[in-house]
């Protein structure tokens, strides 16, 4: 099973805000996901980014791949950055 972080759109027609959502990448964009692990609104100034880091860094250790979007997303909230510093650590924290 290939695992994704991928966003997942909410809100109504032009009101859009999304989720950041682990997913297996079979599903469709706002079907059935694993775990919530974010919230992103782009709608506001300054875009509200919202990253639980712990869940995060705990499916990246796992292998779980970010879209491209979410890569952004987690370069911005540092989350990336750590993970690729402290790769070993994080893999054996939660393998």
């Amino acid at each position: 099973m290939a695992v994704r972080i991928r966003l997942t759109r909410r809100g109504g027609k032009k009101k859009a805000f999304f989720r950041v959502v682990v997913v297996d990448s079979r599903m469709p964009r706002d079907g059935r996901f694993i775990e919530i692990v974010g919230r992103y609104n782009p709608r506001t100034e300054p875009s509200f980014i919202e990253i639980d880091k712990e869940k995060t860094l705990k499916w990246l250790a796992l292998g779980a791949k970010p879209s491209g979007a979410v890569q952004k997303l987690l370069k911005i909230t540092n989350v990336l950055t750590e993970f690729e510093t402290n790769r070993e650590k994080y893999i054996k924290q939660f393998t």
